[in-house]
């Protein structure tokens, strides 16, 4: 199942730090997991705001 993230973020950037495969796009007001994801979860596990789900 794909990731999103979803209007929780705040743009903390444990994310993004933690994907292994880079796949956590930066911009300036929000994240966004791009289709290089490989679903591992990681970014979901780390997440202090609950922000990243399988569910839109």
């Amino acid at each position: 199942m794909p990731y999103f993230i979803t209007d929780n973020c705040i743009m903390c950037g444990t994310c993004w730090e933690i994907c292994p495969t880079k796949s956590i796009e930066e911009f300036e007001w929000y994240y966004k997991i791009s289709d290089t994801c490989v679903e591992c979860g990681a970014c979901a596990r780390v997440c202090p705001n609950t922000a990243i789900t399988t569910r839109r």
